[in-house]
C-alpha cells in the first residue's frame, strides 16, 4: 500500500501518504477503518514499534488482564461487539482488535516493528517529514505525509511507574510488575502480596486467588470498587430478536446513558454516592472486610476513576479467604515478606507491583514545526485532539470515566470530516490558533498518580470551548459529529498561503 523509505532524506512527492497512523492498538485500527469507509481515496500507513496488532491487549500478559468497561462501548462502532459477555477478558479484546484488521484488510497497510523517533513539519510543503526506526536493524526510515494521526495510547510501554522500596535486596522471594509478567510464572501454594489498588490490582487479587495459597492486597489508599455483572442480559435479548447492529447500537446508547447518569449523580452528591459505593462494598466482601477502612477513599468518587470488578469476583475472593485486603504503608521488605508501618509484616513469596503507569504524551515522539521544536505541556488541545499552532495533527486520548474507544471513534470521525472539508476547500493546511485570551485549566482534572506525576507534560485545556476537554460523550457527539468543522478557530491554507 505505502513505500517506506531508508534514506534520511524525504521521500519523493508521488511517495507522500495523505495520512501517517501511529500504533496498532485498539485506536489505531479503528482509524484505519474510518478512513478506509469514509475517505476511501486516501493514502495511508500505520507505523507500529511492536511486531503485533493489539497495543495494551497484545502488551499486557498478566493473570486475569480484561476490560474495566462494557465491550458494547469499548467495541467500535464500525464494527459492534456481539459476544456473550459484556466485561470481556483481554484474549478476546486482543481477538476481537486483530479480527477487525483482517475482516477491514487494514494488516498489509501496517509497518510493524518500526518506532517513530521525531517528526518535523514544513509549512511550505504542507507536509511531516516523520524519522522512525526499524527496530530489528537499527536502520533510519522516513516517511512524508499529509496528516499525522498519533494512537499511541497515554503510557509507556517501555517502563512502568515503579517506586523503590527499602530492603528489597533482602527480599528472598520474586517481584514482578504487571506490565512485564513473566511468562511461566507460577504462583500455586503461594503466598502472594499485590501491592496496589488500582484497575490492575483489582483484576490480578482474584485471578492469583484461585491457584495461590493466600493473596493480600496491600493498598497505601483505598479506591472505590464497585462490582457488575460480566453479562449484560438486555444485551443478549436484544441481540435475539434484533439485527446485530442495531442491537448493538441500542445496547451501546443503554450503556452510555447509564453510565452518564451515575457519573453525573456521583459529581452532584459525592458524599451519598461515597457511602453507597462503600456500603455496596461491605455487603459483597462479608463481616471480615472493614469496607470503612478498606474500601472508603478519601477523595471524591470520579476524582479517579472507579475501579469495576466483573460478578463480584475480588469480593467473593475475599469473602472466601483466598484473599484479604490490608491498607497500610511500607516500611521496607524483608527476607520473606512486607514490613508494614504498623508493625505487621505479611509474608510473601511473590510480590506482585502493581503501582501504576509511566504517562507519555505523542507516544513521546520529538515534534517541531518549521524548525521549532514543540512541547506538548506548552500548548493548548483543540476540542481535545489537536495542539494549538500545531498543523495537520490528532491525537487520540479516551475519556477518563467511560470507554477509551467511545472517544476515539468520534476523533477518527472527525479527522475524516476534516480531511474531506480540506479536499473541497482545496486546502492542504489546518492548524488550530491559540487564543491568548482564553484562560487555561490541567487537561485533566483527575488526582490519580499516574495523571499527576506527568501533568506538566500534558497540554493544556481552556476554560471554553473549543478549548475545553469535556468528558462527556454526549456532548463530544454534538461537538464532534455535527458541528461545524469552519468554526473560525481552525485556520486553513496552503504551503503558498499558510493559514
Amino acid at each position: 500500500m505505502t513505500v517506506a523509505s531508508t534514506a534520511t532524506s524525504p521521500l519523493a512527492a508521488a511517495d507522500l501518504l495523505d495520512v501517517l497512523i501511529v500504533g496498532a492498538g485498539l485506536s489505531g485500527i479503528g482509524a484505519a477503518h474510518h478512513l478506509q469507509q469514509r475517505c476511501p481515496g486516501k493514502r495511508w500507513c500505520i507505523v507500529e514499534a511492536r511486531n503485533a496488532i493489539g497495543g495494551t491487549w497484545d502488551l499486557f500478559r498478566y493473570p486475569g488482564v480484561r476490560s474495566d468497561s462494557d465491550m458494547f462501548t469499548l467495541g467500535y462502532r464500525l464494527r459492534p461487539w456481539t459476544a456473550p459477555r459484556a466485561i470481556a477478558d483481554g484474549a478476546s479484546i486482543l481477538r476481537y482488535i486483530r479480527d477487525t484488521a483482517e475482516e477491514a484488510g487494514i494488516v498489509p497497510g501496517i509497518r510493524f516493528g518500526h518506532a517513530v523517533r521525531r517528526a518535523e513539519w514544513s509549512t511550505a510543503d504542507a507536509a511531516w517529514t516523520v524519522h522512525g526506526e526499524r527496530l530489528a536493524d537499527g536502520a533510519a526510515v522516513v516517511w512524508r505525509a499529509r496528516f499525522l494521526y498519533v494512537c499511541a495510547g497515554y503510557y509507556s510501554y517501555a517502563e512502568g511507574h515503579r517506586p523503590d522500596f527499602a530492603g528489597e535486596a533482602d527480599f528472598r522471594g520474586t517481584i514482578v510488575h504487571p506490565q512485564f509478567w513473566p511468562e511461566g510464572l507460577d504462583v500455586s501454594g503461594k503466598r502472594v502480596v499485590v501491592i496496589g489498588s488500582g484497575a490492575t490490582a483489582v483484576t490480578l487479587v482474584p485471578a492469583l486467588a484461585a491457584t495461590a495459597a493466600h493473596v493480600t492486597m496491600l493498598q497505601r489508599s483505598p479506591s472505590y470498587v464497585v462490582a457488575r455483572p460480566a453479562r449484560d442480559r438486555i444485551a443478549e435479548a436484544l441481540l435475539r430478536i434484533l439485527p446485530e447492529r442495531t442491537a448493538s447500537a441500542i445496547a451501546r446508547w443503554k450503556n452510555v446513558l447509564i453510565g452518564t447518569f451515575y457519573y453525573r449523580l456521583a459529581r452532584r452528591r459525592p458524599q451519598q454516592v461515597k457511602q453507597r459505593l462503600v456500603d455496596m462494598a461491605g455487603e459483597l466482601a462479608g463481616p471480615t472486610c472493614d469496607a470503612q477502612i478498606h474500601f472508603s477513599p478519601r477523595y471524591d468518587p470520579w476524582d479517579q476513576r472507579v475501579c469495576l470488578v466483573p460478578d463480584a469476583d475480588l469480593f467473593r475472593a475475599i469473602r472466601s479467604g483466598s484473599a484479604s485486603v490490608a491498607t497500610d504503608t511500607i516500611e521496607r521488605f524483608t527476607a520473606d515478606g512486607i514490613r508494614l508501618a504498623s508493625g505487621t509484616t505479611l509474608p510473601a513469596d511473590v510480590v506482585v507491583v502493581a503501582t501504576g503507569l509511566k504517562l507519555n504524551v505523542l507516544g513521546d515522539i520529538a515534534i517541531a514545526v518549521d524548525g521549532t521544536p514543540i512541547r506538548p505541556g506548552d500548548a493548548m488541545a483543540y476540542k481535545g485532539m489537536m495542539l494549538s499552532d500545531v498543523p495537520n495533527l490528532a491525537l487520540c486520548f479516551g475519556y477518563t470515566n467511560a470507554s477509551w474507544t467511545l472517544r476515539a471513534d468520534l476523533i477518527a470521525e472527525w479527522v475524516c470530516r476534516l480531511l474531506r472539508h480540506m479536499d473541497r476547500r482545496g486546502a492542504t493546511i489546518a492548524l488550530p490558533r491559540r487564543d491568548r485570551s482564553v484562560e487555561t485549566a490541567p487537561f485533566l482534572t483527575f488526582t490519580s498518580g499516574y495523571v499527576q506525576r506527568a501533568i506538566d507534560r500534558l497540554p493544556k485545556q481552556g476554560t471554553r470551548m473549543p478549548w475545553q476537554v469535556r468528558q462527556s460523550y454526549l456532548h463530544d457527539v454534538r461537538a464532534m459529529r455535527w458541528s461545524r468543522i469552519d468554526d473560525g478557530v481552525l485556520g486553513f491554507g496552503t504551503g503558498a498561503a499558510p493559514p
